[in-house]
């Protein structure tokens, strides 16, 4: 990890686990701007931020299918961000978020009650949020949409579609259908990137051969270079620290 970057992150409790994969916190502490370059990593980013020049800023992300340069981490910056998993964009943010594939947009400043001094701590960061999360579940999950979206983290996508509608009971057209119509994508091009983020898991260990998920090594640099644009070799070397997911990963 970049000497002057802090990155921390905390699990959600086991309440919120069907809707939040992490909450975590990322802090520039030098006085220049930090080159980066975002990887895929199926998740839908609600950030608040705090830079020289603008003191308060919150952005919903929304998933990432190819690399992005998501730019330069500004100088003193600090950065808290909530990462959801798929089934928050119905039973949290109560809406579609396939017009944020590979894009963002900037919130209110007070979305969720949230405010600048919500930055000073970290800690009481999660609590308020896990509050609000709490408070925005007006419904209970769908028996069938519970357990798909739990057979799809639980295998990281490694199953085909085929497999995922039968052990959930729900076809295959209306799960897809689902996942346009929220998400932008198809369930297959969702597993795809839940296989490249377990996979940099052991790009960041420099194991460059496919441990999982993958029909042989040739199949692996193939589906790696699709979704990053980069070869396994490249990611590994991480060059300056640009991909920022995995030097998270590579400081765990």
């Amino acid at each position: 990890m970049i000497e002057n970057l802090e990155y921390k992150s905390i699990h959600p409790n086991q309440s919120l686990s069907d809707f939040v994969d992490s909450f975590w916190c990322m802090k520039n502490k030098s006085d220049q701007k930090l080159e980066t370059i975002g990887l895929p990593d199926g998740r839908i980013d609600l950030s608040l931020i705090q830079t020289n020049e603008k003191p308060f800023e919150i952005r919903l992300l929304g998933l990432g299918t190819k690399q992005y340069e998501k730019g330069l981490i500004p100088a003193n910056s600090l950065t808290f961000v909530i990462s959801f998993k798929l089934p928050a964009a119905e039973y949290i943010f109560h809406e579609s978020l396939s017009d944020l594939l590979n894009s963002e947009k900037i919130l209110k400043n007070d979305f969720w009650n949230f405010n600048k001094s919500d930055l000073e701590n970290f800690d009481l960061f999660c609590e308020k949020a896990s509050l609000q999360i709490q408070s925005l579940l007006k419904k209970e999950i769908d028996n069938r949409k519970q357990k798909l979206f739990r057979l799809i983290y639980q295998t990281k996508g490694s199953l085909t579609v085929k497999a995922f509608a039968e052990q959930s009971n729900w076809s295959s057209r209306q799960i897809n259908r689902y996942f346009q119509q929220y998400f932008g994508l198809s369930l297959k091009e969702y597993c795809s990137i839940l296989r490249f983020r377990a996979s940099l898991e052991h790009i960041a260990k420099g194991k460059l051969f496919p441990e999982e998920n993958f029909s042989d090594q040739t199949h692996f640099i193939k589906e790696i270079k699709k979704i990053s644009g980069s070869l396994p070799k490249e990611l590994f070397q991480n060059k300056n620290d640009r991909f920022i997911l995995l030097s998270a990963l590579s400081s765990q």
